[in-house]
């Protein structure tokens, strides 16, 4: 496994991307926001982003036992996550607490916005 080391991505860099379908991504507004991809392209990441943001906040502790991996491998993932810019979390006592970034998905979305009616659309 690769011990790369993933920026944490500064999400006032991805704000100022018009949705791709508008106009082609500079590289390096690309760059910022291809970590936050490549971290929701792994399956666990994925299923750990969705049971983190179908709640309001979730302990570490509910979401271990979902997976049939060791406690350190899934912190690694939320640890991924994190740094990509997608959760934020809080240590309380000996757990840790994770939240969904809205603020990221949201300029995720807007990124990826394809307006009805566009070439790219119906093609």
């Amino acid at each position: 496994m690769s011990k790369q080391v993933l920026p944490v991505v500064d999400l006032q860099a991805v704000a100022c991307c018009s949705p791709i379908a508008v106009r082609p991504l500079e590289a390096e507004q690309a760059a910022v926001v291809a970590p936050m991809f490549k971290a929701l392209g792994d399956p666990i990441r994925l299923r750990l982003m969705s049971m983190i943001a179908s709640v309001p906040e979730i302990c570490v502790c509910d979401l271990t036992p979902a997976f049939d991996l060791s406690g350190p491998t899934i912190s690694h993932h939320l640890k991924v996550l994190r740094e990509a810019g997608l959760v934020d979390s809080d240590r309380r006592g000996t757990w840790v607490w994770y939240r969904a970034r809205p603020e990221a998905f949201r300029q995720l979305g807007a990124l990826l916005d394809l307006p009805a009616g566009s070439a790219q659309a119906t093609a």
